[in-house]
């Protein structure tokens, strides 16, 4: 009996690993979930376009199906945040001294951060407040943060129609400038989808990361020029030129800066950073390509543990 018991079980040999693994792929079976290549996985993603489009919808739709008011408050979120920052910076601490047009301005900074400021709480939840979605099916993870960020860009061109009745209303007259305002929210779109999928798997990791992002984002509002004009603060050699650089190239305000360009009359081409449309394009590829591939690399991890 002791000789039994003392018996070690036996042991599987490198080669069992290797005949069990051409058994495997002589009929055609691969590893459950397993990481397709990046050609692959895009081609997944665009196979099920129409999918990521009517999710995207559907959150929309539901978002505030529970309120009274319903899609209205799609607008009435930041016309009421414009309307606080315009009596708390504006009227008390005075920054819209030396800015024509100061609410034309600070609408349009506020409608457009919304969107980059919403997308990115929504990718850095789009793993981790949708685990029984990730484990239910098997789909391309990338398909969530994708979703969310074209629901946000939804939202936006729902409430652009307020924003340019507000910009008609604030003396701003119809101009060939406004479809400058396309590529500029293509570019930003881009970006703010490539930042929601560095997010999501962070995300995914550490869902205490999405307490954290409130401040983060809170802090880089107040450096991107929502309520204040940066041409005007970098004017004269009272900075050091490295602050002058960060602030001319943070990515939100550079997307900021675009759009009132394209939307406000009063705000010239001489207002802008150098190389603009460099920066932004430059922000785009650098953000997308690389939090895809940043995303795409974890694509066997979500949903496990």
């Amino acid at each position: 009996m002791s000789q039994v018991l003392d018996t070690p079980p036996p042991t599987r040999s490198p080669a069992d690993d290797t005949d069990l693994a051409a058994l495997a792929a002589r009929y055609g079976l691969t590893v459950s979930g397993a990481r397709p290549s990046v050609p692959a996985y895009v081609r997944q993603l665009w196979a099920r376009r129409h999918f990521i489009t009517a999710f995207a919808t559907a959150k929309l739709t539901a978002q505030y199906s529970q309120a009274k008011l319903g899609q209205v408050w799609q607008v009435m979120t930041p016309l009421l945040n414009a309307a606080v920052y315009y009596f708390i910076f504006g009227v008390l601490l005075g920054t819209k001294h030396g800015v024509s047009n100061y609410i034309a301005f600070l609408v349009t900074g506020v409608f457009v951060w919304t969107f980059t400021q919403n997308s990115i709480m929504a990718g850095t939840r789009a793993i981790s407040g949708n685990l029984g979605l990730v484990r239910a099916l098997h789909f391309p993870r990338a398909t969530l943060p994708i979703s969310f960020c074209l629901q946000q860009l939804q939202q936006l061109l729902f409430s652009m129609a307020a924003l340019l009745v507000i910009l008609l209303c604030a003396g701003v007259p119809v101009s060939l400038s406004w479809l400058l305002a396309i590529p500029a929210l293509v570019l930003q779109f881009t970006f703010n989808t490539g930042v929601a999928m560095i997010m999501a798997r962070l995300g995914a990791k550490t869902p205490d990361i999405a307490q954290l992002m409130p401040f983060i984002l809170r802090t880089w509002m107040y450096v991107s020029g929502v309520m204040w004009s940066i041409d005007q603060l970098t004017k004269g050699d009272h900075l050091p030129p490295v602050v002058t650089l960060l602030l001319e190239t943070n990515p939100s305000a550079v997307y900021i800066d675009l759009m009132r360009f394209a939307l406000i009359d009063s705000f010239h081409a001489n207002q802008l950073p150098p190389h603009v449309w460099a920066a932004a394009t430059g922000w785009a590829v650098l953000a997308g390509v690389g939090g895809f591939i940043y995303f795409w690399k974890a694509e066997e991890t979500y949903g496990r543990g």
